[in-house]
């Protein structure tokens, strides 16, 4: 699935990852290829891809999932 994580700023990320990990505001939630379509608020906390090798804090923000393409708006974000 294609990931983008972008900030006011910058493009911090933009690539193709298996799986991501994300901080929702109620809690931890994973999204895999062919994840139902989904738009959450995230906290504060880290963005995990491919099962560790990747990761990227963030300071809150919002994730959209469609049809295996992930966009997340963050406050902030460093790798």
């Amino acid at each position: 699935m294609h990931l983008e994580i972008i900030t006011p700023d910058r493009k911090v990320f933009e690539g193709e990852v298996t799986s991501a990990r994300f901080p929702g505001a109620d809690g931890l939630f994973e999204v895999l290829n062919d994840h139902a379509p989904l738009i959450s608020a995230l906290k504060a906390g880290e963005i995990v891809l491919n099962g560790g090798a990747s990761r990227f804090h963030v300071e809150g923000g919002v994730v959209e999932v469609l049809r295996n393409n992930v966009i997340v708006l963050a406050e902030g974000a460093s790798a």
